[in-house]
């Protein structure tokens, strides 16, 4: 049994615990979208096209707040008190939908689900196999990609990005920054590949009546 200088230490590392654990702020990051020149299209006529980025799906190791990072030996790490802000499928999309829509000046983009707006003519979609960091050594984004014409629900592109951006320290907001990187790189890819379907004729809006 227990005595009273035992229960009386218990309870003291107890509450040093708790005081530790209430005294550690949880910091919040969110990925943003990067100012990139446009990319140069070949649209002409009043008509723009309109472009679908999504559905987009992430790993399962990934849906959570807490930041993963990747170690040694194949371990991975999970941040008790460095979250994300927003759900990282929502913030990957919405940034990459930003991106595309400041690379495509001349067509109309919007972020998945769309069906509020109406229909699109051109889908993007994104299976992102790897988007996390090695605190201050790289950040990796490795995803395939197709790009579906929607009226006739066909695949007119498609493709697979592999990208590495070194990090310049050790924090999870520099993890973040190099993260916003690699979507502002796929971005550019995703953009370029979308010039040369519109190339091949976009949809025109009697099409789609």
């Amino acid at each position: 049994m227990l005595n009273k200088h035992s229960n009386r230490f218990i309870m003291l590392c107890v509450s040093a615990l708790l005081t530790a654990c209430a005294s550690t702020p949880t910091n919040f990051y969110t990925l943003e979208s990067q100012s990139r020149p446009p990319v140069v299209t070949t649209t002409t006529g009043a008509t723009k096209p309109l472009i679908g980025i999504g559905p987009l799906s992430l790993p399962a190791l990934l849906d959570r707040r807490g930041i993963v990072t990747r170690a040694e030996n194949n371990s991975v790490q999970i941040a008790e008190f460095d979250q994300w802000a927003a759900p990282l499928q929502n913030n990957v999309i919405a940034v990459l939908s930003k991106n595309v829509a400041t690379l495509q000046p001349n067509a109309i983009v919007r972020a998945y689900p769309w069906s509020v707006y109406g229909n699109v003519d051109y889908r993007v979609i994104i299976d992102i196999s790897r988007f996390d960091t090695q605190l201050g050594k790289f950040a990796n984004l490795e995803a395939s990609w197709a790009i579906m014409e929607e009226k006739n629900h066909t695949i007119i592109s498609n493709g697979q990005t592999k990208l590495e951006q070194r990090l310049s320290d050790t924090s999870y907001n520099g993890a973040a920054q190099g993260l916003s990187k690699l979507l502002s790189e796929f971005s550019q890819q995703l953009s370029l590949a979308l010039v040369q379907a519109q190339q091949k004729g976009f949809p025109h809006k009697a099409d789609n009546e």
